[in-house]
């Protein structure tokens, strides 16, 4: 089938939402250049124009280098890396694989301070999760956002988090679409869980953001990254 790449790096925003499929109550915006005049493009529509009715067999990589640029296409499955560089999908997971990490982080370094600063914080991910309306806005997202086509989209970073411009080798470039060029350009040859990591460890230490990906369906972390 086609294979399509859509490629937005430029202003992204948010705004309250209005139809009760985002878990934390924002729709997530693209700013086009006459946003003063026609508003900003938020991500119905966005998901609307460049995924609906995308038939089976079709992929579309989308690689969307803004703010608030996490669920964009509103797509179900997202899939992030955290602190322990361990992929995790959706805020109850987040909260699980963050209570994990920290036990393995106290096996291999003992550094107590730190396994309690990620124990709390994987106990409100949990807590963030357990909330009727989230649980809602995810189950609506899940039934009417799904795709038959392989949609896969790369964000630079969190729905709550900017995206960096950044200067590199002389070059005007967006920090995640860096990170994203650079990865494949050391290895063509990579599953998503490896991709996903590299990009996270090009951007620690140099950017606060944490680049996403996200999915029409669930993904098969260890198959290889193809266009």
């Amino acid at each position: 089938g086609d294979s399509l790449i859509f490629h937005y790096s430029g202003h992204g925003g948010s705004v309250k939402d209005t139809d009760g499929d985002e878990e934390d109550g924002m729709d997530e915006t693209l700013i086009p250049v006459d946003y003063k005049q026609a508003g900003h493009i938020v991500d119905d529509e966005v998901h609307d124009v460049l995924v609906r009715g995308l038939p089976k067999g079709v992929r579309l990589t989308s690689i969307l280098d803004c703010c608030h640029s996490e669920s964009i296409l509103d797509l179900p499955y997202i899939y992030t890396v955290n602190g322990d560089l361990q992929i995790i999908e959706t805020s109850e997971n987040e909260g699980i694989a963050t209570l994990v990490g920290a036990g393995t982080r106290f096996l291999l370094d003992g550094n107590k301070k730190k396994a309690m600063t990620s124990i709390k914080e994987g106990m409100k991910h949990l807590m963030s999760s357990t909330s009727g309306g989230n649980s809602a806005a995810r189950e609506k997202t899940i039934k009417t956002r799904s795709t038959e086509a392989d949609v896969i989209q790369f964000s630079g970073c969190r729905d709550s988090q900017t995206s960096a411009d950044a200067q590199i080798g002389g070059e005007a470039t967006g920090a995640m679409s860096y990170a994203l060029i650079t990865s494949l350009k050391k290895n063509k040859n990579q599953n998503y869980t490896h991709l996903l990591k590299e990009m996270r460890t090009l951007l620690n230490g140099k950017y606060t953001q944490i680049p996403c990906m996200s999915a029409g369906r669930k993904l098969v972390l260890d198959d290889s990254f193809a266009i």
